[in-house]
């Protein structure tokens, strides 16, 4: 049994899909007046003094607090079937390759639940993401759980698979977001290039890989 990681934006993906989403889902009054409130936050993150988890947070609680979560879900699908112009195709024939050789594939990204559910459900994929707490159908703005990023990966999926059940795993990554992931494979890749487990930190430091993508 072999199983297969990716991350999805900048992996899957060659553009960001958690920021159009804020933007797709939000409405006007909710961009304005967000865009007011977390200005000095968004300023801070520009400057290289708010780590991109925080800046994610803050821009989720804004758009989404208060809100309908079948609302919420409902634009997901829908921002979902606009996907396909940003995914990289020669990540789709790969993604389609472990499929064929009836290999497990998750995606492990940081990005949204509301949309990736159902992009992971049109390929039949497994996916591990951050997802959007909700009360009585209502989402509270805050996370269900810890970001989906860095070692946070790593730990959902050892939680989500025995890991010693497979004979290869597989992980496709971008940025030093993806490091703890990597490290979980027996076959890395980064930027569609294999690395070997003990070269990682170096390939990294060598293309200027920052925590920017999800």
């Amino acid at each position: 049994m072999e199983l297969a990681l990716f991350d999805f934006d900048g992996t899957v993906t060659f553009a960001d899909s958690f920021t159009p989403f804020i933007r797709f889902s939000a409405g006007w009054t909710r961009l304005l007046g967000g865009s007011v409130v977390l200005s000095p936050l968004i300023l801070g993150y520009k400057l290289g003094l708010l780590p991109t988890p925080k800046i994610r947070a803050a821009l989720a609680y804004v758009c989404f607090k208060g809100r309908k979560e079948a609302h919420v879900d409902e634009l997901g699908r829908r921002y979902a079937e606009t996907l396909s112009s940003i995914v990289r195709p020669e990540a789709m024939e790969k993604i389609h390759w472990h499929l064929e050789q009836g290999h497990r594939v998750a995606i492990v990204s940081a990005s949204l639940a509301p949309y990736l559910r159902c992009w992971c459900a049109t390929f039949d994929l497994d996916l591990i993401c951050t997802a959007l707490e909700a009360r009585a159908g209502v989402l509270t703005g805050r996370y269900l759980a810890a970001d989906c990023t860095g070692a946070e990966k790593a730990r959902r999926v050892a939680d989500r698979y025995r890991l010693s059940d497979y004979s290869e795993i597989y992980a496709y990554g971008d940025t030093r977001e993806d490091l703890a992931l990597l490290r979980l494979a027996t076959k890395s890749f980064f930027r569609g290039r294999e690395v070997a487990p003990e070269d990682l930190d170096t390939c990294l430091a060598q293309s200027g890989a920052v925590s920017t993508r999800r």
